[in-house]
């Protein structure tokens, strides 16, 4: 990986980044992108040389279980189809006030502290968090066709470059 503009080494951040948004009005019916979505922009990164996310996490506000598609597109004004890439899904909570988090992120290349005991399965300890790279956006959508007043807030916590 390559040093960023401001030449500070791969990793190092500027800014802390923590947003929620509103998934109610922002769906989409199907995994992939289709041209009537109502997605909701969930981290601006145009202009900016990146961000690196480490959490991802939806609240739940009713009982009912929502589908949340995660996606990268350079654009910033509407999700369109022909540019826009799934990076992650995860499940809300059914419980009200229930955080679930989306724990099927990439690796990263941090080291991780010897402590405690390991992986039963006998791998070694990984870090795991999105990267969003320079001038891409992370959009949100339920997987759905409705919108929902009740559905899970959706939030991110990184940092910028």
């Amino acid at each position: 990986m390559a040093s960023t503009s401001t030449n500070k080494q791969p990793l190092l951040v500027d800014n802390v980044l923590h947003k929620v948004v509103d998934t109610a009005n922002a769906t989409n019916s199907t995994l992939d992108v289709v041209g009537t979505n109502t997605a909701a922009l969930l981290v601006d990164g145009s202009g900016s040389d990146g961000a690196i996310i480490e959490d991802i996490y939806a609240i739940s506000r009713d009982t009912t279980e929502h589908t949340i598609n995660l996606y990268l597109s350079s654009s910033f004004d509407y999700l369109r189809p022909n540019d826009a890439m799934l990076v992650g899904q995860f499940k809300s909570a059914k419980v009200v006030g229930t955080f679930a988090h989306h724990n099927d992120m990439p690796y990263v290349l941090a080291p991780v502290p010897t402590v405690g005991t390991p992986p039963a399965s006998g791998d070694a300890l990984r870090f795991k968090a999105l990267y969003i790279p320079r001038n891409m956006n992370l959009w949100v959508a339920r997987q759905a066709g409705a919108n929902s007043p009740t559905a899970p807030l959706v939030g991110v916590q990184g940092g910028w470059y």
